[in-house]
């Protein structure tokens, strides 16, 4: 039997004992993440930073740091968003650049600020997304008094793995960032949000995972670095699967391990979608987006992933001051990514691997000239890896089945 009809029947199988229906909803879809530029300048001078480095130059033209009215004014059309919305929870991402730059006090400020506009029914999850070179226990003591978690940027646990996280004058920011990572596992564990690392198929994949464990963090995000049919992920050439397989050795360290030694967010939300559970990721599956940026001049923009494609890519001309978010919900590029699979190429429409793929990172699935109705370019290695998953899931659930069915385990 061909590997696609061996995980087809991998799918069938694990999907077979999936007894939870998912509602279907109309768009559009209230913004539920709202991931605020405290900053617009970063301490490091990474040389693969899709931001800085990439095609987007809008940034050099907004203010390094967002002003108090920017940040007064972004909080009013959160509480207005969430009222509307009768929302009883979102997600507040305090982000660069670097966060920390704007000063601890300053986001403690504002996410308080966020709270009192929302209603009193609806909670606040404040997170702040830095490469921790800046983390201090005074910082992290304000960030924790005022109910933030603190993610963590890193391309893995090692020296080695952090070399072009430099600053601006070349030296590493390795020392800085490991103090910091060790510092908020120790101290501050209780606000620890986790680690999220770009997947580098160079690396090699266990090491760098158990170099990550060993900071101690709660969950893993690894991403898969921003990419597109006209300017390609590194090492990648579209004859091999080097993203893929990378992640399922991680996966297979992972899955092995006997317990859950952390969270890995691709990892579960995978699971979760080969049951038919609904997950909620960029990179997988077809839940509605729900993110929305304001930059530092109070600018409401698509999220900076798209960045990467071309110049003003998440620009939506409309701001804080003069418009709502409702008013972003019906952006034609907002309105694109909350259609589900109306969106997508017919190609990855009439794919097996649909409701579990989702066609990929929206901004991944880029071409000049062709917009965003392709597959991802990472195609090849999201079934790569969504096929191995299944298979191992499946694996574990015959014995079960056959039990549970009278047979021998």
């Amino acid at each position: 039997m061909s590997e696609e009809a061996t995980s087809a029947t991998s799918i069938a199988a694990v999907r077979a004992t999936s007894i939870t229906s998912v509602p279907t909803l109309e768009p559009p879809f209230p913004f539920r993440q709202f991931i605020v530029k405290a900053h617009g300048r970063c301490n490091l001078a990474c040389r693969y930073c899709y931001l800085y480095e990439g095609p987007d130059r809008t940034w050099r033209s907004r203010p390094a740091a967002a002003p108090p009215d920017v940040l007064a004014r972004t909080a009013l059309r959160i509480g207005e968003h969430a009222r509307a919305h009768g929302m009883r929870a979102l997600s507040l991402v305090l982000h660069g650049g670097e966060p920390l730059l704007a000063g601890a006090d300053t986001l403690a400020r504002f996410a308080d600020l966020v709270r009192d506009r929302v209603p009193d029914s609806c909670t606040v999850h404040a997170t702040v997304q830095t490469n921790a070179t800046l983390l201090t226990e005074r910082r992290l003591a304000v960030l924790a008094g005022h109910g933030i978690r603190v993610g963590i940027s890193l391309d893995g646990g090692l020296p080695a793995h952090n070399t072009l996280r430099t600053d601006r004058a070349g030296r590493p920011s390795w020392p800085a960032a490991a103090r910091g990572a060790r510092l908020i596992a120790d101290r501050f564990p209780e606000v620890y949000a986790g680690i999220l690392t770009v997947v580098d198929p160079t690396t090699d994949p266990v090491e760098l995972y158990e170099s990550l464990l060993a900071l101690r963090p709660p969950a893993l995000d690894l991403l898969l670095p921003h990419g597109n049919w006209s300017a390609p992920p590194p090492h990648w050439d579209g004859t091999d699967v080097p993203y893929g397989d990378w992640l399922c050795a991680v996966f297979d360290r992972w899955w092995g391990a006997g317990r859950r030694e952390t969270r890995v967010r691709l990892f579960e939300e995978c699971l979760a979608l080969l049951f038919g559970l609904p997950a909620a990721t960029e990179s997988l599956g077809l839940a509605p987006f729900d993110a929305v940026v304001v930059e530092t001049d109070g600018s409401i923009e698509q999220v900076d992933s798209l960045k990467s494609c071309y110049e003003g890519a998440a620009e939506t001309g409309l701001d804080v001051f003069r418009h709502s978010f409702d008013e972003a919900l019906r952006h034609p590029g907002v309105a694109a990514r909350q259609t589900g699979a109306a969106s997508l190429a017919a190609r990855c429409r009439a794919c097996p691997l649909l409701s579990v793929c989702g066609g990929g990172h929206y901004a991944h699935r880029y071409r000049a000239g062709d917009g965003f109705a392709n597959p991802s370019v990472y195609c090849a290695d999201l079934q790569r890896f969504i096929r191995h998953v299944a298979g191992r899931l499946a694996g574990a659930a015959a014995p079960v089945t056959a039990s549970l069915e009278g047979g021998t385990p």
